[in-house]
């Protein structure tokens, strides 16, 4: 058994054996993609890895950006559409999880319907500034649909969108947690 503490959380190896299978998501994406009448789907690669920026301060003096692609939206505003929505939702980080939606066609909504913190986790990212462990969240968090099968409109619609939000922000991010889906 592997026990390891990072501050005042504890992770348990245990904790991390589970029965159930793994998901095949490339098969799965493929399916869902024909399903959807889309010619066979074409994975976006990249050359060169993305740059790696190191942390500038301690995770307990750092603002937090959440970015979540689950399809989260708050109570109130319009759910995002399946097929190929850009559009982003801000949601307030202060606001509990209880008043997060989500949708989605990639993954099963019973679970994460019932446990938003599942694709957006607000909630836990509350209780580490409560615990110290980070110093903050933004104010706002960014939801977006992961499904986006066109990588042009991804980095045409999408991707300008967030950066827009981020820097319409105006304040320090020293770090963004990115929650895919």
């Amino acid at each position: 058994m592997v026990v390891f503490t990072i501050g005042r959380r504890t992770c348990d190896d245990r904790d991390m054996n589970s029965s159930i299978e793994p998901v095949d998501y490339i098969a799965r994406t493929r399916e869902q993609y024909s399903a959807l009448g889309y010619e066979p789907y074409e994975w976006a690669e990249r050359p060169d890895p993305p740059a790696w920026a190191q942390l500038t301060k301690p995770l307990e003096e750092s603002q937090v950006l959440l970015l979540g692609s689950g399809g989260a939206y708050k109570r109130g505003q319009v759910a995002f559409h399946w097929k190929d929505d850009t559009g982003i939702r801000l949601i307030p980080s202060d606001q509990p999880a209880t008043d997060v939606r989500v949708t989605h066609f990639a993954y099963d909504l019973g679970p994460a319907r019932s446990d938003p913190n599942i694709v957006f986790p607000l909630d836990r990212l509350n209780d580490l500034v409560e615990e110290g462990f980070i110093k903050s969240l933004t104010p706002q968090s960014l939801a977006f649909m992961g499904g986006i099968y066109s990588t042009r409109r991804t980095e045409e619609e999408l991707i300008p969108a967030l950066i827009a939000e981020i820097e319409a922000m105006n304040i320090e991010i020293d770090l963004a947690l990115l929650v895919p889906v």
